[in-house]
């Protein structure tokens, strides 16, 4: 990326999208960076030292007294206008399940379009299909509606699944209140998660050992309560 390009630029907008976020700039150039599991950005007045080290910054934006550092970010990419609608992540991405209302009919023309045996638990990760839920919310989300993960898609009307897509969003949208981490929101009197992390300890229900495996392809790892939550027969 050439920095220069940024130099003297007025920032018009920063915008989040899922997982994206984006920032915009008046010549139409737009930084596009993704924090994955490893990047962080942080905003510091002019002079105060930062909390990292400098060799972890990616990018430094200073505009007025304000210095914004992007560190560890695994991707950092300056888009040249139009880049935006020709990008291969950025381009193919669902609706944010943040942004308000969550457009359900595209989710639910996107979700039909995979096959039918794809289980709610994959649904809920694939960013082609709605944007923004990361593991700690595809879990907790799934307990809430009480389903199994490996629950196929198909087992799930159209109602079903813009109420699953709907618990999601509100989920998420209660931790935009500022102080409001996620420890905060789920489990009875600010206990924490219900399963998200917890195998082998008490649901909050039912006092059921949480359970934990594997899930799809990607082989990403799921927590759930076999009891509240039955795999279907057959």
């Amino acid at each position: 990326m050439d920095a220069g390009l940024l130099v003297g630029q007025r920032v018009t907008a920063v915008e989040a999208r899922a997982k994206h976020l984006l920032i915009r700039f008046a010549s139409g150039d737009v930084l596009h960076t993704h924090m994955r599991m490893t990047g962080a950005w942080h905003l510091y007045p002019v002079g105060e030292r930062w909390r990292k080290p400098g060799w972890q910054a990616r990018v430094v934006l200073e505009a007025g007294d304000r210095v914004a550092v992007c560190f560890n970010a695994p991707v950092v990419e300056l888009l040249r206008s139009g880049g935006e609608e020709r990008h291969p992540s950025l381009s193919r991405l669902g609706p944010d399940v943040l942004v308000q209302p969550v457009d359900l009919v595209e989710v639910r023309r996107r979700a039909r379009l995979l096959p039918p045996a794809m289980t709610v638990g994959e649904l809920l990760l694939d960013q082609q299909v709605v944007s923004g839920i990361g593991n700690i919310y595809r879990c907790e989300t799934i307990f809430a509606r009480r389903l199994n993960p490996w629950t196929p898609q198909e087992a799930l009307d159209d109602d079903g699944l813009d109420a699953l897509v709907s618990t999601a969003s509100r989920l998420m949208g209660a931790n935009l209140e500022p102080g409001q981490g996620f420890d905060r929101r789920f489990g009875p009197g600010g206990s924490g998660p219900h399963v998200y992390d917890r195998a082998g300890r008490a649901c909050h229900r039912c006092r059921t050992a949480i359970e934990t495996d594997l899930l799809g392809e990607q082989a990403r790892r799921v927590w759930w309560c076999p009891n509240c939550q039955p795999r279907q027969s057959g």
